[in-house]
């Protein structure tokens, strides 16, 4: 194993820390059965050594558990972009914007990478979000202040399909534009495509996935979408009736829509028509960017657990998907392999494996293996179990 891969696995502990839930029914702590992850220090392989990664924008795993990440060339700092191998002339040996898609298969290893301007369609500003759907079209979308563009590819970086134009978001409103839209996911018993749209609008909004004829919108609890500022947020304030910044999406297998508003700390559930279901807050006090930036669902057939991630306190957490109560977290902020810093986007395998990438400092994206069900260890306040 590459040297410094050894001291990157004997440094990153992997620390899962975990904890019960209290149930307030019965005033004491049930033990219930977690799931166990463990930091894979082998993934993923050597890049080219002079590609540099910029900050994590997105990740997807398609149906054969590729990984793809969406990364944001134009984030890199700028010694690391200018003052090397990308002037010119070349000032150093190292190093080169990688490309924006980068695809890795299971063993992690690097099969294909595209993305940037092309001929045909409108590149995003920043990248942002990225699923893989059914049929192994590639669906990007862009947070950037003009990005109001959906774009679809084959798996190769072929460009297919463009909603929506640079510059034209009318607001939430607004049926033939996104509005800097955040992620985005694919009901394939409908051939639907829903948006968290996002960092300008305050919707989501359903398209027909193949001739974006619009379907319907909604906002928080369900009702129209409002771009009135709400202020900022207030803990102790009422919930806010609209979403702040829908970060994320997805859909279960029995039919609820789950939206992650990041800023409002919580996480909304929908029927596909856009009926609210019920919500929940995690880490209800957090202010920054917010403390819900995304999850994903596990892959068992009853989709029991929901992970979130949590940009703000660098967290995993782990939530019952049917109670949408904490049962457990992982996660500590640092650099070093198995922590966690700014974790921006998620993504889960068929096996249960979680891939999480982050932003700013770190600017990776690694591996926690997915290790079965197991009990916290009691002892300590909350109790914890730790995997190395």
């Amino acid at each position: 194993m590459n040297p410094k891969r050894i001291a990157r696995a004997a440094l990153g502990l992997a620390l899962l820390l975990v904890w019960t839930w209290q149930d307030a029914s019965v005033g004491h702590a049930q033990k219930v059965q977690i799931p166990i992850f463990e930091y894979d220090p082998t993934f993923p392989k050597p890049l080219p050594e002079n590609w540099a990664i910029g900050p994590i924008g997105g990740l997807a795993v398609d149906r054969q558990d590729h990984l793809y990440v969406l990364q944001r060339p134009g984030g890199l700092l700028t010694n690391e972009r200018f003052s090397g191998a990308d002037d010119n002339p070349p000032k150093a040996d190292c190093c080169v914007p990688a490309p924006p898609v980068l695809e890795f298969d299971q063993r992690g290893t690097l099969i294909r990478s595209w993305g940037g301007p092309g001929p045909g369609y409108d590149w995003p500003q920043t990248e942002h979000g990225v699923f893989v759907d059914q049929k192994d079209v590639v669906w990007l979308a862009g947070s950037g202040a003009k990005d109001a563009q959906l774009l679809k590819f084959t798996r190769e970086g072929k460009f297919l399909q463009q909603f929506g134009k640079p510059g034209m978001s009318g607001g939430s409103a607004d049926t033939k534009n996104m509005g800097s839209p955040a992620n985005l996911v694919v009901d394939p018993a409908a051939n639907e495509v829903y948006v968290a749209d996002g960092y300008s609008n305050h919707r989501v909004i359903v398209l027909d996935a193949d001739t974006f004829a619009f379907k319907r919108m909604w906002g928080a609890y369900g009702n129209k979408p409002d771009d009135k500022d709400p202020g900022p947020y207030n803990p102790d304030a009422p919930p806010a009736q609209q979403f702040r910044l829908p970060h994320n999406i997805a859909i279960s297998r029995d039919g609820f829509v789950y939206v992650a508003d990041r800023p409002n700390n919580r996480i909304q559930v929908f029927r596909k028509d856009g009926t609210y279901v019920k919500e929940a807050f995690v880490s209800k006090r957090t202010l920054l960017a917010g403390a819900a930036s995304g999850f994903v669902l596990s892959p068992d057939p009853q989709q029991r657990f929901l992970y979130m991630i949590d940009g703000a306190n660098h967290h995993v957490w782990i939530l019952n998907r049917e109670t949408l109560q904490v049962i457990a977290r992982f996660g500590q902020q640092g650099l070093f392999g198995g922590s966690l810093n700014v974790p921006h986007a998620i993504a889960v395998d068929s096996r249960g494996n979680l891939y999480i990438g982050e932003n700013f400092d770190a600017r990776r994206f690694q591996r926690f293996l997915y290790k079965g069900l197991g009990t916290p260890v009691a002892g300590t306040n909350p109790p914890t179990t730790i995997v190395r």
